[in-house]
């Protein structure tokens, strides 16, 4: 079949009549949460990404035709991406991650000797036995660690362009930050219950 016989018209008529369902992406989120929640805890330094293009063995005239293509069924269509790819990538969840990852070197020690643990939200508390000098220093440090985290769940919501997810993405990451957490850590059950992992 000849490409340049298929008019604009069908191309058009077959995208629109598609009916698409938006749902949550939770693989998406899971896997997104891990990416993030190991790079915040990792204490290798980061390094830049490569982003080549792939090579392309088509013509130009081929090449534009499915660049316009891909730009008409996205109009159609759009939110398909959302469920396939959840987003983490904007100024801002980088600024939050960045802001994260710094504290967590604060926050390491705190885990280990059990003086902060994660609630089955996925915030951090004080789980007692701080000492009178670290108390002040363990209260700032888990204030702004749990604002980060619900800014951040915000800024996924919205950079996807879905800010009804804020919730979803939030549950999310409280499951994956218990199952990401290092021997020793303290995390709360979904029922109450403080365990040592």
């Amino acid at each position: 079949m000849n490409i340049k016989k298929i008019p604009l018209i069908s191309i058009l008529f077959l995208t629109a009549c598609v009916t698409i369902n938006i749902y949550f992406p939770a693989a998406a989120a899971e896997k997104a949460a891990d990416e993030i929640i190991q790079d915040i805890q990792s204490t290798e330094p980061e390094e830049p990404q490569s982003r080549l293009a792939p090579q392309s063995h088509l013509s130009e005239w081929q090449l534009s035709f499915y660049q316009q293509l891909d730009q008409v069924i996205a109009v159609f269509i759009s939110s398909a991406h959302a469920e396939a790819n959840l987003s983490v990538d904007s100024a801002e969840i980088r600024q939050i991650r960045a802001s994260m990852r710094t504290r967590f070197a604060q926050l390491k020690g705190f885990y280990k000797s059990g003086v902060i643990g994660i609630k089955s939200d996925g915030l951090l508390t004080s789980k007692g036995n701080v000492s009178l000098k670290d108390r002040n220093k363990v209260k700032k440090l888990i204030k702004a660690e749990n604002k980060d985290r619900n800014n951040l769940y915000h800024a996924i919501a919205s950079a996807n362009k879905h800010p009804e997810w804020a919730g979803q993405i939030k549950s999310t990451f409280a499951v994956r930050w218990v199952s990401n957490a290092q021997p020793g850590w303290w995390y709360q059950t979904s029922n109450g219950v403080w365990k040592q992992k």
